[in-house]
């Protein structure tokens, strides 16, 4: 079989008392990991879950969160990760469209679903089910089960749900198991993102597949996270620039001993050459990778020596994925020439749950068609030139421009158009700016009051400008972000914060 449950099972009789989650004080070994999802799997059909039924969670990472994931897989459910900084009217959007058996949300989170439509379960649940008997389960895992559903932002102004099997998920962790082998069995690896996203999610099930002892933190801050690179003599690691950028400012990072860091990997934006600089006086190199939810993480690999002579190149196709560049007809270009990045490879997605049409537009001919902008060189290693999809970047989350466009024309104010583009941050990388046109007076308060009800924190615009003129178009009508980008490219210093 080739299931992420497999593979549990396997390190818990091979490796036993392994330490496989560490959250600090709160840790499990391998045995214990897999007999707590066993016992999770049997609760969860005990209470009606059936082969594809879907059960969300919306948490802060923690071990029983972590658990709670290859439970629900036992039991042949499909894991709906739910961002626990989304409101009411985000959460729902998702809920309607997934339908979920049950939520599990923990304490800081439950009452957001009080007036949803769904069965909720405390998180506390989880925790009771940490001992007992080994869970009696008569049916297993199928490797072509659909094991998650991953909410990513795209073009469209509503989240897509992009879809997992454990055929897909192992199929990609077997690949860099054997393009990368500096980590593997017994390996420490630490994860900064939050299981909601792509990036957290991916790294658990990936790590833990291979055997790795897998460190958390609750929430990215520079200094804990560079005395758990130091304290926990931690193997590898992935995160945006600006996570990297951060750690690197702190006046004990000169003196931190990161010797037994033997890869880090980031993606998401550029390394600079300064940033790759900084990092190689500590003996390490910075592989930038090209990749998004929608290829299982990384769909390139990046050579170390490469690396250190162009940190601003995302790598290059991998043993069993390949990478290309086509026209707008689909047309293979030469090396040198943008055009739209595709990949085709054993951890692509499935399909964006139920939404056959996009799922179409994506997948084609079993190649995935990313909507970025790349280039290749002779070499075949790809340069990240822009977004065809349009996404905002902050933090290492990825913002839907169109989500914010539409909530800030909801906002009851009578603006005429909207167009929300990317502004610099410091801290962030990037944030939404919002540009609106109105032909009367603009409440900017009351523009940010309605976003902060119905979007995440990090979703609501940082910076609005009010245009007295509409808003430019290309000649096929589109509003010309590349116009307004070039205009507010200096926007931190430009403009007020409005938050």
């Amino acid at each position: 079989m080739q299931t992420i449950n497999d593979a549990i099972h396997w390190w818990a009789r091979v490796m036993p008392d392994a330490v496989a989650l560490d959250f600090g004080e709160d840790r499990t070994t391998y045995l214990e990991y897999r007999n707590w999802s066993e016992r999770i799997a049997a609760e969860l059909i005990r209470r009606g879950l059936e082969p594809g039924d879907r059960v969300g969670i919306c948490a802060g990472n923690s071990l029983p969160y972590c658990v709670l994931i290859l439970g629900i897989m036992r039991a042949r459910g499909t894991v709906v990760p739910l961002n626990m900084r989304y409101t009411p009217h985000e959460l729902n959007e998702i809920i309607e469209d997934t339908e979920p058996h049950l939520v599990f949300a923990d304490a800081e989170r439950i009452g957001k679903f009080s007036d949803l439509d769904v069965d909720t379960s405390p998180m506390s649940d989880v925790e009771a089910l940490r001992d007992g008997k080994r869970g009696q389960l008569t049916c297993a895992p199928e490797p072509d089960d659909k094991v998650v559903i991953i909410s990513t932002s795209g073009s469209t102004a509503k989240p897509k749900g992009v879809v997992f099997s454990h055929r897909s998920m192992t199929g990609y962790v077997a690949t860099h198991a054997i393009e990368e082998q500096s980590l593997g069995k017994g390996s420490r690896v630490v994860v900064p993102a939050p299981l909601s996203t792509s990036a957290g999610f991916v790294q658990l099930t990936h790590y833990t597949v291979l055997g790795c002892t897998l460190h958390f933190l609750t929430a990215f801050e520079p200094r804990s996270f560079l005395e758990i690179l130091v304290q926990k003599k931690i193997n590898g690691f992935g995160a945006v620039p600006v996570f990297f950028e951060a750690i690197s400012k702190l006046p004990e990072f000169e003196n931190a001993d990161l010797s037994s860091i033997s890869m880090a990997t980031s993606g998401g934006a550029p390394v600079t050459r300064a940033l790759q600089d900084v990092w190689m006086k500590k003996g390490i190199v910075l592989r930038q990778i090209y990749g998004q939810t929608e290829c299982g993480g990384n769909g390139t690999i990046m050579p170390e020596a490469l690396a250190k002579q162009q940190p601003e190149k995302c790598g290059m196709g991998g043993l069993f994925n390949e990478i290309a560049i086509v026209d707008d007809y689909g047309n293979r270009v030469p090396a040198g020439v943008v055009g739209q990045i595709i990949m085709r490879g054993p951890g692509n997605m499935i399909e964006y749950w139920n939404n056959p049409t996009e799922t179409a537009k994506t997948i084609k001919k079993g190649w995935l068609y990313s909507g970025d902008l790349g280039v290749l060189d002779e070499d075949g290693l790809l340069t990240f030139v822009d977004r065809m999809k349009d996404i905002i970047i902050s933090g290492g989350l990825n913002i839907s421009a169109a989500e914010v466009e539409r909530a800030v024309m909801e906002s009851g104010q009578k603006i005429d158009e909207c167009m929300v583009i990317a502004a610099k941050d410091d801290r962030f990388g990037e944030t939404p700016l919002a540009i609106v046109y109105a032909q009367g007076d603009v409440d900017v308060d009351g523009i940010i009051k309605h976003c902060n009800q119905n979007l995440a924190d990090y979703k609501v615009p940082r910076y609005i400008a009010v245009e007295h003129e509409p808003l430019p178009r290309t000649a096929t009508g589109k509003l010309a972000k590349p116009t307004m980008r070039e205009k507010y490219s200096d926007a931190s210093t430009q403009l007020k914060r409005v938050r």
